[in-house]
């Protein structure tokens, strides 16, 4: 009975919350993806850090169970940095206005894990600071797609930190590997990554960074087995293109219904 909740245990599902931790990967050269956003998201006594991006001045796009917490949520998102832990003269720092979590998200299988954030005041766009674009909806990525994720934090499963962006290169694998792993894998909303014999991977947590290929954040960060390298589960952007856009119509309007912050 021990060793069968151990291997439960092991296997269980569990969402990178945090800010992205890479495995395996390089540090990133200083501000070459200016679209990278550092999320400080604090609820109640406690911070959680997240990933995310932008995806024009005022919006910043990551995943829903980052501020998907009980209580009131206070949402800071930092612009333009290398060294999280420094004062750079690149960074921006914004509050969030408002933010939508997709009403059909699922804390228990991670579907429809994406969120929208507002800002306060738009970034001002510069070589630091540049939105990254989307897909259409019509979009995809296919089996070997040759992907990069970066992101803060932990640098191994001892958890090793860094306070530098680092960047991994990954490949979009086949739908069955991921569907095998899990059982409540959605093909059409998810994306199956990793890579099987590099020892690299994001890690606890690169939650809400993009999954970058061809110049187009393909995916989000969501979700993985506890200290298990592959495969991972990303949120697949193309997937939710409408509802994003819908999103975008409403944030123009200053029409955001359902927002935790303005309760």
């Amino acid at each position: 009975m021990l060793l069968l909740l151990l291997l439960t245990s092991a296997f269980a599902l569990l969402p990178w919350a945090g800010a992205g931790r890479i495995i395996g990967g390089r540090e990133a050269e200083r501000h070459s993806r200016p679209y990278m956003a550092y999320l400080k998201i604090q609820h109640g006594s406690g911070t959680t850090p997240c990933g995310g991006f932008l995806i024009r001045p005022d919006t910043v796009l990551s995943a829903a169970h980052c501020a998907h917490k009980k209580g009131k949520v206070k949402i800071t998102v930092i612009l333009g940095a290398h060294n999280i832990n420094d004062r750079e003269q690149s960074q921006q720092r914004v509050l969030a206005k408002d933010w939508v979590i997709h009403p059909n998200y699922s804390p228990v299988d991670y579907r429809n894990d994406i969120m929208l954030v507002k800002l306060k005041t738009k970034a001002k766009l510069n070589e630091y600071v540049q939105p990254i674009s989307i897909p259409s909806h019509k979009e995809s990525v296919g089996t070997g797609a040759a992907c990069e994720v970066a992101g803060w934090g932990w640098i191994s499963l001892k958890k090793d930190k860094t306070d530098v962006l680092r960047e991994v290169a990954l490949e979009v694998q086949n739908e069955t590997i991921c569907q095998d792993v899990f059982k409540d894998y959605q093909q059409q909303s998810m994306i199956c990554v990793g890579d099987d014999f590099n020892n690299k991977s994001t890690s606890r947590g690169d939650s809400g960074g993009p999954l970058v290929c061809n110049q187009k954040a393909h995916g989000i960060v969501s979700y993985g087995r506890k200290y298990c390298l592959f495969p991972k589960v990303f949120t697949r952007i193309s997937f939710f293109e409408p509802w994003i856009r819908k999103q975008l119509k409403r944030f123009a309007l200053q029409e955001v219904p359902g927002s935790p912050s303005s309760d």
